[in-house]
């Protein structure tokens, strides 16, 4: 146990390295909740950078040691649904910066591992609400989060679901839109990050690299979605909203329209992240600052009303 404390000592550091996170009640969660307890009987299949060409590749033993470095690992693997990779999920997590007495609602928490990360870093105090929608995944968290009394975890469709009001909100299940559900429960100040895809194969204009050189990258790998993760913050009536990094992901099914699918590969494809500084809610026609006009919701390039 000694040395498994160690372990996941070391894998905190390299996630802080690696993500860049600020936050030291996250920093303490990744040092202490034991990812083995969400993962299942090892040995487990790990998807190690450079080997995604060739698919899974299985741990040596069932030793909880090999799980504690930046990788993805087999939840599902026969759907190809993985525990998500912890550098992205640490980066997004600092973005969101959970703080103590908070509430949190963690949208497609899979087995949970997250969530508890999440749990730690509200507390004391604070509580999540976890919500999956797939029958397999959802009674699995249930079961992992149970020793968890600040969690309350919920089977059923985190896009349509009320919720109560939240200081945090992650969606880790891709969507056409934000829902407004998700806008409505935001307390003032209040945080949102969402993964905004499309299901179309497209050239996806991402962030500039260290050298300024526009980075793009096509996404065809087993079945996700490309898109990016929008940051949203509730600042008095209106939505301060900015563009955070790329993703690859699964879509939330409810969350895709169909209709809008194709604008939103469209504008993913055209338009440059850093205009983005506002989501708007009010009846209006196109226009210049419409960054991806929708129905409810439109991500603007103008300021926060």
């Amino acid at each position: 146990m000694e040395k498994l404390s160690g372990a996941r000592k070391r894998y905190a550091r390299k996630l802080k390295r690696k993500a860049g996170i600020r936050s030291k009640r996250l920093l303490r969660a990744f040092a202490k909740v034991p990812r083995e307890n969400f993962l299942g009987p090892g040995p487990w299949k790990l998807l190690i950078p450079g080997y995604r060409k060739i698919g899974y590749v299985s741990s040596a033993d069932a030793h909880p040691r090999h799980l504690y470095d930046d990788i993805l690992v087999g939840i599902l693997p026969e759907r190809f649904l993985n525990n998500g990779h912890p550098g992205s999920l640490a980066s997004w997590l600092d973005w969101l910066d959970p703080k103590p007495g908070e509430h949190a609602v963690h949208i497609g928490c899979g087995t949970g591992y997250y969530t508890a990360i999440i749990a730690h870093a509200v507390s004391p105090g604070g509580r999540v609400t976890a919500i999956e929608i797939d029958d397999e995944l959802a009674p699995r968290a249930i079961h992992n989060l149970a020793n968890l009394k600040t969690v309350n975890v919920v089977h059923g469709d985190g896009f349509g679901i009320d919720l109560e009001s939240a200081d945090v909100i992650f969606v880790n299940a891709g969507a056409t839109r934000p829902s407004p559900k998700w806008l409505d429960a935001l307390s003032p100040k209040g945080r949102l990050l969402f993964p905004l895809i499309t299901t179309k194969l497209i050239q996806l204009r991402g962030f500039s690299n260290r050298e300024g050189k526009p980075k793009r990258s096509r996404w065809t790998f087993n079945g996700r979605m490309v898109g990016m993760m929008i940051g949203v913050t509730r600042i008095g009536t209106g939505y301060a909203a900015c563009g955070v990094s790329s993703v690859g992901i699964f879509p939330c099914v409810t969350a895709i329209d169909r209709d809008e699918d194709a604008e939103v590969a469209r504008v993913l494809a055209s338009r440059d992240f850093e205009e983005i500084k506002s989501l708007r809610r009010d009846q209006h026609q196109r226009d210049s600052t419409c960054w991806l006009h929708g129905r409810e919701v439109c991500i603007s390039s103008s300021e926060p009303r």
